[in-house]
């Protein structure tokens, strides 16, 4: 299979499965480089399980996908840690360890990813914490933020790698809609920089306002906006 050089992910007559149930079948889409992707779908639609198997977190039994030069399937398990330095994920409920200050929340990612030199660290701890517009918090636990300055920090995580590729799933679940909007205004500004984010949504009201290309997941089928014709139902 030729994969494009212009995307950072190609999917080509994909089959997802979880626990042994078809989920999603015959996948076959791009996402360009520096391209902003919406994924929607009905709870229980496959739209956690596609982003699972995108980095790895699930199994590919059938077809072909790479991400960001990778190939997905049949990827050695000591192969995963170098395809997610590649990757940024920002899940719905934060995942921070919460006996750990931000900085240790960083550093964390950043020495199970190589790296080792502390100066560099630190530098790159203040850039990122920097481009999602938070001051010196760097002291403070989790629990002494609210949860849009929580779900910051890991956004500012996920870019400690400079990736290719963001991956979001309902970024905003758990966000009211002020906040929410910040949220993707951090998102629409680290796009402009030239990464792809692929963000999982429930939010029609963000599409709406701040249109993108649309990918929906609709009984096992992926639907897409560039190709077909579908109307967007206010799920909030």
């Amino acid at each position: 299979m030729t994969f494009s050089d212009d995307s950072v992910v190609v999917v080509k007559d994909a089959t997802i499965f979880q626990d042994h149930h078809t989920i999603l079948k015959d996948l076959t889409f791009e996402i360009g480089k520096g391209e902003f992707v919406y994924l929607v779908g009905s709870t229980g639609s496959g739209k956690t399980s596609l982003l699972k198997t995108l980095y790895s977190d699930l199994e590919l039994q059938i077809g072909d996908i790479s991400v960001a030069g990778y190939q997905i399937r049949g990827l050695k398990k000591s192969k995963i840690p170098y395809l997610r330095r590649k990757l940024g994920i920002v899940f719905q409920d934060f995942q921070l360890f919460q006996d750990r200050s931000v900085a240790d929340n960083i550093y964390f990612i950043m020495q199970a990813t190589g790296w080792k030199d502390k100066s560099k660290m630190k530098n790159r701890l203040a850039e990122v914490l920097m481009k999602v517009g938070l001051g010196s918090i760097e002291s403070k636990f989790p629990h002494q933020l609210s949860g849009g300055e929580q779900q910051r920090v890991v956004i500012a995580r996920a870019l400690v790698n400079e990736p290719e590729l963001l991956i979001a799933d309902e970024p905003t679940g758990n966000l009211d809609p002020q906040v929410s909007e910040g949220i993707l205004g951090i998102f629409q500004a680290i796009n402009n920089s030239g990464t792809a984010i692929l963000m999982a949504t429930h939010n029609y009201n963000i599409i709406k306002k701040y249109p993108a290309r649309v990918l929906m997941c609709e009984g096992s089928k992926l639907l897409d906006s560039n190709v077909d014709q579908f109307e967007l139902q206010d799920m909030i």
